[in-house]
């Protein structure tokens, strides 16, 4: 399996939170750009990344089960080949599940929404759902879904932060994206976000 070592985060990036909830949009339009290897980092580190010793990440966690997976659904990053990776916290590395561009198959399972494989990349929160169910029975379920929002409006934010668009995607045929990326139960798909270099120069709120 083959693995790629991600730079390490930036913690002295410019701006403030205040100033990154102000321009903060849900912008479906990209430019033919790629992503650099450290954007994709930034990003993968904003979602889930260890941000302290103890193993602690970047986004909370109910009884700290950390249930959530990430994949990066990558078609234009620089010095990273296409294909579908699993992010590692631990190590900040990534590890190539599937190789080849599978932008517009993720897509395709999206209900058709083809503005996803103009994203240079997609991030794909999965969850193993027994992490958190075994402790808090059937109420796991529904912090599965509440993480899964915590880690995407870091993402959402830390692209700001680094003058990338992205937006979230709840849309999508559970066993046909599961089927594109090549997850198996008991994983299972909760949250796509695709993120670029934005191809506008503003958008509405959504």
């Amino acid at each position: 399996m083959a693995s790629v070592t991600l730079p390490a985060p930036d913690l002295s990036l410019p701006g403030t939170l205040a100033a990154a909830l102000a321009r903060r949009r849900s912008i479906r339009e990209f430019a033919e750009l790629p992503l650099s290897l450290a954007q994709t980092g930034q990003l993968l580190w904003a979602a889930q990344g260890v941000s302290d010793p103890s193993g602690r990440r970047t986004a909370p966690s109910a009884g700290a089960l950390y249930p959530l997976e990430l994949c990066l659904v990558a078609g234009r990053v620089e010095g990273l080949a296409n294909g579908v990776y699993r992010y590692r916290p631990a190590s900040h590395t990534l590890d190539l599940l599937l190789p080849g561009d599978l932008r517009r198959a993720v897509a395709a399972a999206a209900l058709g929404q083809e503005w996803m494989a103009r994203a240079a990349a997609i991030l794909l929160f999965t969850a193993l759902p027994f992490r958190t169910t075994g402790k808090y029975g059937r109420r796991g379920i529904r912090y599965l879904h509440i993480e899964a929002g915590h880690a995407a409006q870091n993402v959402l934010l830390q692209a700001v932060c680094l003058d990338l668009a992205g937006a979230v995607v709840g849309a999508f045929d559970d066993l046909g994206l599961a089927e594109a990326v090549a997850i198996r139960p008991p994983e299972t798909p909760l949250y796509l976000v695709p993120v670029g270099r934005s191809a506008i120069s503003s958008c509405r709120p959504v």
